[in-house]
């Protein structure tokens, strides 16, 4: 099950990038067919590079196994989220909690 989520979710974070397996390969250190290897199910990374694969896709490792979150705009709204007051974050709470009703 895990095992899946790991092979989707790296061919969807390459993808969405919009680098190919080989570029991607090259820059993280591996030999030019590794992470068409493992998108063809082919093993695993070692945790080290498993990390490199997070840092070259810009996604934390938790945020690798999260399927359910559009990660860009996440970001650009925490980003937006932590430049406000407390008092702005009250109003964006009280909106928000609007919506959900």
């Amino acid at each position: 099950m895990f095992e899946d989520l790991f092979y989707e979710r790296l061919t969807k974070l390459r993808t969405e990038k919009g680098v190919s397996a080989r570029d991607m390969s090259l820059t993280i250190g591996q030999s030019s067919g590794y992470i068409n290897g493992l998108e063809n199910r082919n093993g695993f990374p070692s945790m080290q590079v498993f990390f490199y694969i997070c840092e070259y896709l810009g996604v934390t490792p938790s945020e690798f196994f999260d399927n359910n979150i559009n990660y860009p705009e996440y970001k650009e709204i925490i980003r937006d989220l932590n430049a406000l007051d407390a008092s702005q974050l009250q109003n964006i709470k009280a909106i928000i909690k609007g919506l959900k009703h």
